[in-house]
Parts: C-alpha cells; structure tokens; sequence
C-alpha cells in the first residue's frame, strides 16, 4: 500500500515505514495534506474518496546539503574573491 502526497511544492510516493527527505516541516508531527492518491486494495483517487486519508509523518532528524567553496581568479590583479553557499 502506498499513497502520493504533495509537500514543499513537490509530490512524493510513499509507503508505511519508509523514510523520505522533505523540505521544511514546522514541529515534530504533522498530518500532511493533501493525499493525491492512496494505492492499496483499492485505488482511492477522487477528493471525496481522499477525504477522510491522512498521512502522518514524524520528524527523525535534520540535515543540511554540501557547503560549496569557491574563489574567482582574475589574472594579474591579485583579486580572489571567495563566495560559496549551501
């Protein structure tokens, strides 16, 4: 069984248990909405059979991207400017 949610602007497929990386979710438990589509013995797809579904998610923990470093080099002017972001 497995549903599609919509989150941060993006849709994820998910199943019981799994664990997925999301954009930012304010506190530790939250009903995500909306469900676009559930898939189990029956497929649920219209938005009076999705009304009563719901997700639940919990926060496990936070992570953040590489930090990329950089610097321009221009030749013969002694001129490296760093700048980077994450």
């Amino acid at each position: 069984m497995y549903a599609v949610i919509k989150t941060g602007g993006k849709q994820y497929r998910v199943a019981e248990g799994q664990r997925v990386d999301i954009e930012r979710v304010p506190g530790e438990t939250d009903t995500l909405q909306p469900v676009l589509v559930v898939d189990g013995a029956d497929v649920l797809s219209t938005p009076a059979q999705l009304s009563g579904a719901s997700v639940t998610d919990r926060v496990v923990g936070e992570a953040k991207g590489p930090k990329i470093n950089a610097f321009i080099y221009k030749n013969k002017t002694n001129a490296r400017p760093p700048w980077g972001h994450r």
